[in-house]
């Protein structure tokens, strides 16, 4: 038996399985290294974040200690660079295996669990982490069903070349898309959200500091907070995280054909290759593409068992633990018990610092 089994192996499964193996538990990985970075964005996407936020516990195997002259901004295949790089230092084999069910063991004095892969191999374990990512969290509107695909699917542009696409969704996704699309060559793109347009401009994401030591000291911080005090921060999120889109976007979309449509949405299905906005504006749509986002619930995750869950989000502890003892989930689905934050890289590292105290303690009884 295992001591700790990681399925997912994007950066909050890397590293909480690096945290896991720093207390001398045996660890095993399941998954593809950073699956969902290589198969659902973009070869020329580029992150929202610095050198700074990298994937290590003891902060040593670093993004500025991989590149020390670090890229600005950095492409998305340099930190897949980085985090193969991580885990060879790490010491970290991720096994591609598909997980297909994980169960509590047979009983409750065995206090484990039994994962069962599609290749018929079974792997039990003292403890879970499932770290999910986002992939099956895409939200699609009502009347986009059967439409158009998700940003999460479309990945590649080339056959969009000389095609009219319209985008539903105003947030940094959506207007990446739109320049990777034009870059493309298509004959023209339409940017189709509801708040108004954004801003593009140099964002400081140093305000998460604070609220990340928090976290770190006082358990269950987040959800200790008063409802105006995450409100506020929420807000503060939106400002510089959902309003404010990377200023290296503003001279790539000028010289494209991308048309923006802010405060404005959609009122019907598209209807001989056309939509009708609710300015009256109709746009003929070779391709809809939805970059609306994502909203979490845990039951689209296949191999999970069921566990508490409050709106589609896991009830967690403030150790990420769900209401089965010894399984664990960090990252996008653990946003609501821990803050915004905990939705993109940043929190990979305190997640991990956190699993891995209550680790420390659980598999020493």
């Amino acid at each position: 038996m295992t001591d700790v089994l990681v399925i997912g192996a994007g950066p909050y499964g890397l590293a909480a399985a690096h945290a896991a193996r720093r207390l001398g538990l045996s660890v095993e990985v399941l998954g593809r290294p950073m699956s969902f970075w290589r198969e659902h964005m973009p070869a020329g996407m580029f992150l929202r974040s610095g050198p700074d936020w990298h994937l290590d516990v003891a902060a040593e195997l670093t993004f500025e200690a991989f590149d020390p002259v670090s890229p600005d901004p950095i492409p998305i295949a340099r930190y897949l660079e980085y985090a193969d790089w991580f885990a060879a230092k790490a010491g970290i084999a991720v096994r591609d295996e598909v997980v297909v069910t994980v169960a509590p063991a047979g009983d409750a004095a065995s206090r484990g669990f039994v994962a069962t892969l599609a290749s018929g191999a079974v792997i039990s374990a003292r403890a879970v982490i499932a770290a999910p990512g986002i992939a099956h969290f895409g939200v699609i509107p009502e009347w986009g069903a059967g439409v158009g695909a998700h940003t999460v699917d479309l990945v590649g542009f080339d056959e969009l070349a000389g095609a009219r696409v319209v985008i539903v969704g105003g947030r940094q996704s959506a207007y990446e898309w739109a320049a990777l699309i034009g870059e493309a060559g298509a004959e023209r793109v339409d940017v189709v959200h509801r708040h108004p347009e954004p801003r593009f401009d140099r964002v400081s994401w140093a305000f998460v500091e604070p609220h990340i030591e928090r976290t770190l000291a006082v358990p269950g911080w987040w959800r200790r907070l008063p409802a105006a005090g995450r409100e506020a921060i929420g807000q503060q999120f939106w400002d510089v995280g959902r309003l404010t889109l990377e200023y290296w976007l503003a001279p790539r979309l000028a010289r494209l054909p991308v048309h923006r449509h802010a405060g404005v949405e959609v009122v019907a299905p598209p209807a001989g290759g056309e939509l009708e906005l609710s300015d009256g504006t109709r746009l003929h749509a070779d391709r809809i593409v939805f970059a609306c986002g994502y909203r979490a619930d845990i039951a689209r995750v296949p191999y999970l068992p069921p566990v508490a869950s409050t709106g589609g989000f896991p009830d967690l502890d403030a150790s990420f633990g769900t209401s089965l003892p010894g399984l664990y989930i960090p990252g996008f689905a653990a946003t609501r018990d821990f803050g915004p934050f905990f939705g993109f890289v940043r929190g990979a590292v305190p997640a991990a610092a956190l699993i891995a105290r209550d680790l420390e303690v659980r598999l020493a009884t």
